[in-house]
């Protein structure tokens, strides 16, 4: 959210939210109210902004009861799912593994919009680059995610990891840079780092950690071995440009089909926000490959999708009148579902 609105350029304030119970009520039930909040409606006050930026299931009703404040003056951009019927946003920008319905206000990005910045990167690359100086090039990113709702990294998927990035730096004489997250369970990442035989910096996720190396290695390496159980991993590292080869293991819960008949009534429940469909990596995926970005040797490009979202965000207000006052940006603590 805080990417989209320095793209802006607009002034804007953000302001925290917090939850009490009623927040697990269904969207269509909660509708434009914000009695989900847990003390924290008093902090949203007249003058109402121009535009909301909002993300995710419970900051959503929120984001519409501020518009209803104001009198339908304000726009609501939306980010990464609404679970209730999109025709209440202005703009909903989401990407493949959310499965929003489609609809002419909602808008797919090939990359999320909050990847790490190549200022960023460049400046971890200056501190990390003499450390790592010892090992021979190229240096391959192996980047670890773990175990999610649809997938369980174990010990065996961890060693079939450390087979496939042996063979990637046994193949180019190179050396490994591999950094675990917060998802990888302790166990699969010692046996990840016992498997390893190649030259290779191992580093382990830890909360808070000041000299997380990951922003780091984005810059660094020349190319990236990514588990494929999220979308970020793999959307940061195909930002750089850089060849990006994705480590896929079986789902624990594949998607199922869905008889004829039921179709409709499913996608009717999924548009109208009564069920949330579980996300779909794999399409995720597919569209990265569609678009040229994983598993090939010569990438093409990345998309610049901040500026299609910025332009579209711009387009609301061209439309009736001008910018005129500051965007809101309504942040969760905690996690956001």
């Amino acid at each position: 959210m805080i990417a989209l609105a320095e793209a802006l350029g607009w002034p804007y304030e953000t302001r925290q939210l917090s939850w009490n119970v009623l927040n697990h009520l269904p969207n269509p039930v909660i509708g434009a109210h914000a009695f989900t909040l847990d003390r924290d409606a008093a902090t949203l006050q007249p003058p109402w902004p121009d535009l909301v930026i909002a993300a995710s299931r419970r900051a959503a009703p929120v984001a519409r009861w501020i518009k209803a404040r104001s009198g339908n003056r304000t726009r609501l951009v939306h980010l990464l799912h609404t679970q209730m019927n999109p025709r209440y946003f202005d703009l909903v920008v989401t990407s493949a593994q959310f499965r929003v319905p489609t609809a002419p206000n909602v808008l797919r990005t090939t990359l999320p919009l909050n990847v790490v910045e190549p200022a960023t990167r460049e400046a971890a690359a200056c501190a990390w680059r003499p450390r790592l100086s010892h090992l021979p090039g190229p240096w391959i990113g192996v980047l670890v995610g773990g175990t999610s709702s649809s997938h369980r990294f174990d010990a065996t998927t961890a060693r079939a990891l450390a087979e496939r990035a042996n063979a990637m730096a046994q193949a180019t004489g190179g050396s490994l840079l591999v950094t675990t997250s917060r998802r990888t369970p302790c166990e699969a990442a010692d046996v990840l780092a016992a498997g390893l035989t190649v030259p290779h910096y191992f580093h382990a996720w830890r909360a808070d950690d000041p000299d997380n190396p990951y922003p780091a290695f984005l810059a660094l390496c020349a190319r990236f071995l990514v588990t494929g159980d999220s979308a970020s991993l793999p959307a940061e590292a195909a930002a750089t440009g850089a060849p990006v080869t994705l480590f896929e293991w079986p789902s624990i819960r594949p998607p199922r089909s869905l008889p004829a008949m039921v179709k409709p009534i499913h996608r009717a429940l999924v548009y109208n926000g009564w069920y949330k469909p579980r996300r779909d990596f794999a399409a995720f995926h597919a569209g990265l490959r569609d678009a040229g970005l994983v598993d090939t040797e010569s990438p093409a490009t990345p998309p610049d999708d901040m500026a299609r979202v910025v332009s579209a965000v711009r387009a609301l207000f061209e439309r009736d009148r001008p910018m005129d006052s500051a965007a809101a940006i309504c942040q969760s603590t905690g996690h956001s579902s």
